[in-house]
C-alpha cells in the first residue's frame, strides 16, 4: 500500500514539475515582450498629446465654425471599442475589462468593435451587435489597422449610425498594477466656452477653413487614441501574465516541496514496516 502511495506521489511531482516548466517559460516570454511593449506605449503617448493640443488650439482660437464631431446630440445608440487580450492565463486582466465594459453598457443600445481574440469571443458569445470581427490580435495591431478602424468609426458617426463612441482598455501603471478604463472619444468635448476668458487666441490661418482642417484631423486623433490604447492594453496584458505566471511558478514550487515531504514520510514508513516485518520473522 505504501509502495503504491509512493508511486502516486512521484507521478504527481513529475506532473507539477512539467507544469512549472511551462509557467516559467511563459513568464520569461512575457517578461521579454513586456519591455518592448512598455517602451512602445511610452513612446506613442506624445502623438496623442500633440493631436489633442492641436484640436484644442483650433477650437479655442476659432469660434465661428461648427463640426459634427463637436455637436452633442441626443444619444440613441452608443459604440464601444473594447480592447482585451489575445490569450488567457493573465489573471483577472480580461475579466476586469469585460466587467467594466458590461457595467458601462448596461441599459444602452450599443454596438461593439472588439479588439483581441478574447474580446471577439466574449462579445460574440453574449450576442452583442458587432461592427467587425477582423481585429482578433492586439499584438499585431499596427498604426494602419488603427487608421482603418478610425476611418470606419468616424464615417459611421458622421452618418448618424451611433451618437457617441467609447474605448474600453487597460492603463499600464506598473508591472503589478493595470487599471481598466473607459474613455469617451466622440463627440469631442467642446473647450471653447471654458476658454472664453483664458489664453489669447493664436493668430493662425487655417486653409481651406478651420472646419475642414478640424474634420480632417479628428480621424487621426481617433487613430492616435486607439493606437495608444492598444499599446497600453498590450503592455498591461503582458504585465498581468508575467505576474500570474510568477505566482503559478511559486505555487508549483511550494506544492513540489510538500509532495517531496509526503514522499519521504511514505518512504520512511515503508522502510520502518519492512524492518519490523524482518525482525518479527527472525524472532519466530
Amino acid at each position: 500500500m505504501a509502495g503504491a502511495s509512493m508511486k502516486d506521489i512521484k507521478l504527481r511531482v513529475k506532473s507539477v514539475q512539467s507544469t512549472m516548466q511551462i509557467t516559467k517559460a511563459m513568464e520569461l516570454v512575457a517578461s521579454s515582450k513586456l519591455r518592448r511593449a512598455k517602451e512602445n506605449a511610452e513612446r506613442r503617448r506624445p502623438f496623442f498629446d500633440i493631436l489633442h493640443e492641436t484640436l484644442t488650439d483650433i477650437a479655442v482660437s476659432n469660434r465661428d465654425f461648427s463640426s459634427p464631431y463637436l455637436v452633442q446630440r441626443p444619444v440613441k445608440k452608443s459604440c464601444y471599442v473594447v480592447i482585451a487580450g489575445d490569450r488567457g492565463l493573465a489573471g483577472g486582466y480580461n475579466t476586469n475589462v469585460f466587467k467594466l465594459a458590461a457595467a458601462h453598457m448596461a441599459g444602452k443600445e450599443c454596438a461593439v468593435l472588439p479588439i483581441g481574440k478574447k474580446s471577439v469571443e466574449y462579445f460574440s458569445r453574449h450576442g452583442y451587435e458587432l461592427v467587425s470581427q477582423q481585429y482578433a490580435s492586439v499584438e499585431s495591431l499596427g498604426h494602419n489597422e488603427c487608421e482603418d478602424i478610425a476611418s470606419v468609426l468616424t464615417e459611421a458617426y458622421r452618418n448618424g449610425e451611433f451618437d457617441e463612441l467609447f474605448v474600453v482598455y487597460t492603463n499600464f501603471v506598473s508591472m503589478l498594477t493595470q487599471d481598466p478604463a473607459v474613455m469617451k472619444i466622440l463627440p469631442i468635448h467642446d473647450v471653447r466656452s471654458e476658454n472664453d476668458s483664458g489664453r489669447k487666441a493664436p493668430l493662425i490661418l487655417y486653409e481651406p477653413s478651420c472646419a475642414a482642417v478640424y474634420n480632417a484631423i479628428v480621424p487621426q486623433y481617433v487613430t492616435g487614441i486607439l493606437f495608444c490604447a492598444a499599446s497600453e492594453s498590450l503592455a498591461s496584458e503582458l504585465g498581468a501574465r508575467r505576474t500570474a505566471m510568477d505566482a503559478a511558478s511559486k505555487n508549483a514550487g511550494e506544492m513540489i516541496d510538500e509532495l517531496n515531504l509526503r514522499y519521504n514520510r511514505a518512504r520512511q514508513g515503508a522502510i520502518t514496516q519492512e524492518i519490523t516485518e524482518i525482525v518479527a520473522g527472525a524472532e519466530q
